[in-house]
């Protein structure tokens, strides 16, 4: 851990602490290293790098055909889909959650696609960070553990 100074504008500085109180860090240095990651995740996407993160749906299941139309789609994105899980909230809606790995421009067109279906309530997409485990090689595997 190395420690520096920073120089900010009073301005600025108070943007920090407001960011500092609204996310509940511990410190400023937290809300830096918060900021520093957040930077670097959007750069990861941005640059189409292997990224994860999880589509999460909101549905009318009442909707003819919509749950057809989900399955199918991530059919077409069989590659990037991790799993997904699918939970009944009430009599009408169902919560999906798809997690994905993948080059970020795929997992931002299954998620365009998945969240412009007619029936779907609220569509999000949870960005996370740069991955490389077994994405350049797909039949990389991890031996067994011996204990």
């Amino acid at each position: 851990m190395k420690r520096f100074g920073v120089s900010l504008e009073d301005e600025l500085l108070e943007q920090l602490d407001s960011l500092v109180q609204h996310h509940r860090f511990p410190n400023r240095s937290q809300a830096i290293r918060y900021l520093i990651r957040k930077h670097n995740r959007d750069e990861y996407w941005e640059s189409n790098e292997a990224v994860c993160g999880c589509l999460v749906l909101v549905y009318d299941h009442h909707r003819s055909d919509l749950q057809k139309r989900l399955t199918s789609i991530q059919h077409e994105f069989h590659n990037l889909v991790l799993c997904s899980q699918h939970v009944h909230l009430d009599h009408n809606n169902c919560l999906e959650t798809i997690t994905l790995k993948g080059k970020a421009i795929d997992i931002g067109e299954l998620a365009d696609r998945l969240i412009a279906l007619k029936g779907i309530v609220h569509g999000e997409l949870v960005k996370g960070g740069a991955v490389n485990a077994g994405l350049e090689n797909p039949d990389h595997r991890h031996e067994k553990c011996n204990p």
